[in-house]
């Protein structure tokens, strides 16, 4: 496999590996303790893959997120979202988890052209994302079906 940080390797991991080590593969070139995705499903956000960096199972909390207190929504409505520190965003005030979801970087994952759900990395620790890791997380969810087939697998309704 490709030692480069690079759409071509996301994607080769991601053909000859699956989701979860695609996700890995994300998540190693961060700081961040989290990388998931997230399936739109209603009102809520559903987690489908997460990879965390200390190995523990999944937090109940995580699980599933309501869409309107979801850091998700903004990633939804503009495209992307990006705080490095939410404690100290003023596009969060009045947030209920600015302070606590510290950092959070996202971007929405693509199916067949619509927007099907969220591929982020995030902390409960402040932690900045360099541009190109950014903008390989952005080509990353417009891999279609990529990780939204992934996730269709999970979706049990």
């Amino acid at each position: 496999m490709s030692l480069n940080r690079d759409i071509d390797a996301v994607t080769a991991t991601l053909s000859e590996q699956g989701a979860d080590s695609a996700l890995a593969f994300l998540n190693a070139g961060v700081p961040h303790r989290y990388s998931a995705v997230y399936r739109i499903d209603g009102g809520i956000l559903k987690n489908v893959l997460l990879h965390d960096k200390v190995g523990e199972h999944r937090p109940a909390f995580l699980a599933e997120v309501p869409f309107e207190t979801s850091f998700c929504q903004f990633v939804i409505r503009d495209g992307y979202f990006q705080t490095s520190a939410s404690g100290s965003d003023h596009r969060l005030d009045g947030h209920p988890y600015q302070g606590v979801m510290v950092s959070y970087h996202g971007v929405p994952v693509l199916r067949d052209g619509e927007i099907w759900g969220t591929l982020c990395h995030f902390d409960v620790l402040p932690q900045t994302l360099t541009d190109e890791e950014f903008e390989l997380l952005r080509e990353a969810g417009k891999i279609s079906p990529g990780f939204a087939a992934a996730g269709a697998s999970q979706h049990s309704g």
